[in-house]
């Protein structure tokens, strides 16, 4: 007795594909004029799943977008969670210190040079962070090159833009702080703590 499963005529399906360049390509009237001269020669003939390069290479191409705007994403995610931290660590600093800051002030400092120092302050941290950043960068470029396309894993403007953004963004987040810092009264200052 043998099994019938195993007893059916296999099934062969044939395919044929083919590519034809024009400037024409993927309006009606060009598909049509394919057809047409496809069915001359064989009415019989079906075809199917007529695409144009660009539809060809936007879905081969779509894992690899996708994976990029979620870069993109948690890099924007990461920058604001940046820009908030050194906000929050300049503030501490300027909380910290508002004994100072009123000694300072009872001593004679002036508003400008208070404001400049928590501001040098952010700025060497941001430095060091940018440091920090861009020797991670480097280490880590050979596992992001196989995501990049027609752009270098060692793109100078790219590095510069960005080192030059969060140091302007720390100094825009010391700032905010250190001029509170400096508007506060000398003897509420001592009186702190």
């Amino acid at each position: 007795m043998t099994n019938m499963l195993y007893d059916t005529d296999p099934t062969v399906m044939r395919g044929v594909a083919y590519a034809i360049r024009s400037s024409r390509a993927g309006s009606e009237s060009f598909l049509k004029e394919v057809r047409q001269t496809i069915w001359s020669a064989d009415p019989n003939l079906p075809v199917a799943e007529v695409r144009t390069m660009e539809e060809m290479y936007n879905r081969s191409m779509a894992r690899t977008s996708f994976t990029l705007v979620i870069l993109g994403v948690a890099g924007a995610m990461a920058l604001l969670l940046g820009i908030v931290g050194i906000y929050g660590v300049i503030a501490y600093s300027v909380a910290q210190r508002t004994r100072e800051i009123g000694i300072r002030m009872a001593l004679g400092a002036r508003h400008q040079e208070l404001t400049r120092m928590f501001i040098r302050h952010g700025l060497l941290l941001a430095a060091v962070g940018v440091a920090c950043g861009l020797a991670a960068a480097f280490g880590l470029m050979r596992l992001m090159s196989a995501l990049l396309f027609e752009v270098s894993t060692v793109d100078p403007v790219t590095y510069a833009a960005v080192a030059v953004g969060l140091v302007a963004t720390a100094a825009i987040a010391s700032y905010v702080p250190s001029r509170r810092a400096a508007a506060v009264d000398p003897v509420n200052a001592l009186r702190a703590e």
